[in-house]
């Protein structure tokens, strides 16, 4: 970083008060006539100038959790894990407490998507793991059928900055052939095991952190459930209800069976203007008949769709259930966080958007975490809006990468691979500067493998690098470092 100076900048300056001094000479020459020169004098300068260049900074954080049956807490514990909790013991799932984190899961979920704690405050360092060398994994005894997860905080701090993932396998060991290996595979002399081989991995962009791959969006098993919540009090008359319409429209015209969709409108109170169908053409014709009047409750609306999502006649327990609540103005504060507070206890994820003039701050208060709340400055703009959800709760959390250790490691990483900012559009995209994005990757070991993988180890190194973005039209364009966050499964 360049240090500020108080010292002006020379040339600059220098060049500055040549000016300034040519200026005077005109002057005192055209006043000379007049006997006057003495009083002409004027000088300016610009001073105090400094240039500072600007920081990026990485910072990560993770959580990890360990698939290794019903019962292994004593020994994932032995394996240096003396923190380590039961997530689902009747499972299996073990959270691993290696990270100086809230030990639990949901606890970090939230951290890591609220907007409570500044992760690129100083007071930070202390908090994070931040790679520093530190594993993510040290495994022993692991068994076909064992899988374990790690979701990654990253943090891109200050200016916008393109992200890449980089690792390396630095080990994948045979170790000792023992007689049931040698019963399953014969004789194999080149001392490379297979386990990097046998090993599953999945990496993808983890939305919300949870460390789930939701490839719809909202980690739905069966079909997906929407209701459509939208202000439609005196102040919505005009533009913002004709924009409304249209792009609410088009949200409902990106679904697919069995997705159902609702429609329930509000002011002083909310109105079931279509139950959840799957008969989309009904949802929309329900939207078009919509007209502003009244004043607005938030929690009425609310209450509405909470209600027909859970108890309607065509709600479907086990379903996935989201809200959109859309309002351009103000409400009684307590009222809606009660309203929203059951909502989104019940199961429902909830997104919100303001409108023009709306209390932004208490509707981003109402949404289901920072990511799902949305601002719409004008009409135009709800367009944009409503797709951007639609992709989030429709086309759900991209996949990075999907195969064997050995295959992410030896070929998908082996130059490193950017990470796009902004998966809405064409391209490869920076991140922009103070954004956070969550990393899932996780591993597998199938049942199948069974004998050829005994006493194989594998140690990988894996970690993510940033580089600005700004006058860098070839990001990355020179040797991969080596990644510095070392992990070994054994």
């Amino acid at each position: 970083m360049t240090t500020p100076t108080d010292d002006p900048l020379p040339y600059s300056l220098s060049r500055r008060r040549v000016l300034a001094g040519l200026g005077a000479v005109g002057l005192a020459s055209a006043g000379a006539g007049l006997g006057t020169s003495a009083l002409f004098s004027d000088e300016e300068a610009f001073e105090n100038n400094t240039l500072q260049a600007g920081t990026l900074d990485l910072k990560l954080d993770y959580k990890a959790t360990y698939f290794g049956g019903p019962g292994r807490l004593a020994d994932v514990r032995s394996m240096g894990y003396p923190d380590a909790e039961i997530v689902d013991d009747d499972e299996g799932r073990y959270l691993l407490g290696q990270a100086p984190s809230p030990a639990d899961m949901q606890a970090w979920e939230d951290l890591v998507q609220g907007e409570e704690f500044d992760f690129c405050s100083p007071a930070a360092d202390e908090f994070l793991v931040n790679g520093d060398g530190i594993p993510m994994f040290t495994l022993e005894d692991v068994k076909p059928g064992d899988s374990g997860e790690v979701t990654v905080s990253i943090h891109i701090c200050d200016n916008p900055g393109y992200l890449r993932m980089i690792g390396d396998l630095t080990g994948n060991a045979e170790n000792d052939q023992n007689e049931p290996e040698l019963d399953a595979e014969g004789e194999d002399t080149d001392g490379i095991g297979e386990l990097a081989d046998a090993i599953e991995v999945c990496v993808w962009y983890d939305e919300d952190c949870d460390n789930v791959y939701e490839p719809t969006g909202t980690g739905q098993q069966n079909e997906l459930e929407v209701a459509l919540v939208s202000d439609v009090s005196g102040s919505m008359s005009g533009a913002p209800l004709s924009s409304l319409k249209t792009a609410a429209n088009s949200f409902v015209g990106n679904l697919s069976s069995p997705d159902e969709a609702a429609a329930i409108s509000f002011n002083s109170g909310a109105s079931l203007d279509q139950e959840l169908t799957t008969n989309y053409q009904l949802v929309q014709n329900a939207i078009n008949n919509y007209s502003a009047s009244g004043s607005t409750s938030i929690a009425a609306g609310i209450n509405g769709g909470a209600n027909e999502l859970l108890n309607g006649t065509n709600a479907t327990a086990g379903a996935s259930k989201v809200m959109i609540l859309l309002s351009d103005g103000n409400s009684n504060a307590s009222a809606a966080t009660a309203a929203a507070d059951a909502a989104k206890n019940a199961g429902i994820r909830l997104f919100t958007i303001a409108l023009g003039s709306a209390n932004t701050s208490l509707l981003e208060s109402l949404a289901s975490s920072p990511d799902d709340a949305f601002v719409a400055p004008n009409p135009a703009d709800l367009d944009t809006v409503y797709a951007e959800i639609a992709q989030i709760v429709l086309a759900g959390e991209q996949k990075i990468f999907e195969g064997s250790m050995a295959e992410l490691f030896d070929s998908f990483l082996a130059d490193g691979a950017i990470l796009d900012g902004n998966r809405q559009e064409e391209g490869v995209q920076p991140y922009p500067g103070a954004t956070t994005q969550c990393i899932g990757f996780e591993w597998e070991l199938p049942v199948e493998v069974g004998n050829e993988v005994q006493s194989d180890s594998v140690a990988f190194d894996f970690g993510f690098e940033v580089e600005q973005s700004r006058h860098n039209d070839t990001p990355f364009n020179s040797t991969a470092p080596t990644a510095n966050n070392s992990t070994t499964t054994s």
